[in-house]
């Protein structure tokens, strides 16, 4: 396995993770799935691209 897709891994990984399921963390809105989002999917296209 590369670099990239390990990291890819981990990443999907946290996404999953920030989903606000918690009542605490409900309020917090798009925000921390949001911004894990925007970079998994700045890494498939680096990746498809093969410049990761």
């Amino acid at each position: 396995m590369s670099l990239g897709t390990i990291l890819l891994i981990v990443l999907i990984l946290a996404l999953v993770g920030a989903i606000p399921v918690w009542p605490h963390s409900r309020k917090w809105g798009y925000a921390p799935s949001g911004g894990l989002g925007l970079v998994v999917t700045i890494l498939v296209v680096l990746v498809l691209l093969g410049r990761l």
